[in-house]
């Protein structure tokens, strides 16, 4: 597997407006609601995209549901790894299943474009590996900043 860089960080927040309040009230952070109650920026210096997303919405991501399944950690927070390509998420998945680690879901594209395989680690993290064609500047085949 060949991880170029960090695609995103976020939180998974159980109480969104609580959360707000401290990232973006006591906090400070450039952080912009899109409408579906996540908010994130790609303006922090040395993150390419940080977000708050609430639990409801990393379940339905994860499992189709909106309530995360009880015999699941829950997860504090999700990282997501970009790779070169969408075949490369792929492969990456089933590099990881290989190596004994389970997938929640296989590599998929979302509505946005991102194409993503995700993992549950013990610890209550959501490992993605992923694809968004927004980060890559095709022109010259470096990644934007």
């Amino acid at each position: 597997m060949d991880v170029l860089f960090i695609t995103s960080v976020a939180v998974v927040v159980a109480d969104p407006p609580v959360s707000r309040k401290l990232f973006i009230e006591a906090l400070g952070l450039p952080l912009e609601g899109e409408g579906n109650g996540y908010y994130s920026s790609g303006s922090i210096p040395g993150s390419k995209h940080f977000g708050l997303w609430p639990l409801s919405q990393a379940a339905e991501a994860c499992f189709g549901t909106a309530q995360w399944p009880a015999d699941r950690v829950v997860p504090q927070a999700s990282i997501e790894f970009e790779v070169a390509n969408a075949e490369a998420v792929t492969a990456a998945g089933t590099e990881l299943q290989r190596a004994g680690f389970e997938l929640v879901h296989q590599a998929r594209t979302e509505p946005w474009g991102q194409t993503v395989a995700r993992l549950l680690t013990a610890d209550g993290l959501i490992v993605g590996i992923s694809y968004a064609p927004s980060l890559h500047d095709l022109q010259d085949g470096r990644h934007p900043g």
